[in-house]
């Protein structure tokens, strides 16, 4: 089987040949640093278009050139049980992360709490988890 490039690592090494730094490409692209960071940490499997328009312009290439190292998102409710995803989400909130491992492909998942406001200006916490080597995630 033949070798595979990831989005992160096209990213970083396009970016890296155009002399850019991190903060350099988002200066240049207009897009956070933390969005560079996540893209090029392997976070981000696949882009909004209007961020890959931006990567685009900035590092000189076709929004097409990037996207097809982009993969699809899976529906994990669909291949996954519930109770798989309930459990984990517990455990982000709780903060026993270390040891959480993708059902699909047992890589290591990348997981955080993303802290949101409702209509009552209510924080509410949206336990999130990545697999860091396939498309598998927990939204």
């Amino acid at each position: 089987m033949a070798y595979e490039k990831s989005l992160s690592e096209f990213i970083r090494e396009t970016r890296e040949k155009a002399g850019l730094s991190v903060i350099g490409l988002s200066k240049k692209s207009a897009i956070p640093i933390e969005t560079i960071e996540d893209i090029e940490a392997g976070k981000d499997l696949f882009l909004p278009a209007t961020i890959r328009q931006k990567l685009a312009k900035a590092l000189k290439l076709n929004p097409v050139d990037i996207k097809q190292y982009e993969r699809i998102m899976l529906d994990s409710y669909d291949i996954v049980s519930e109770k798989y995803i309930n459990d984990v989400k517990k455990a982000i909130l709780s903060g026993e992360t270390e040891n959480l491992r993708c059902p699909m492909c047992s890589s290591k998942l990348n997981t955080k709490i993303v802290r949101l406001i409702d209509l009552e200006n209510n924080i509410a916490l949206h336990p999130k988890a990545q697999c860091s080597k396939c498309s598998f995630q927990i939204k």
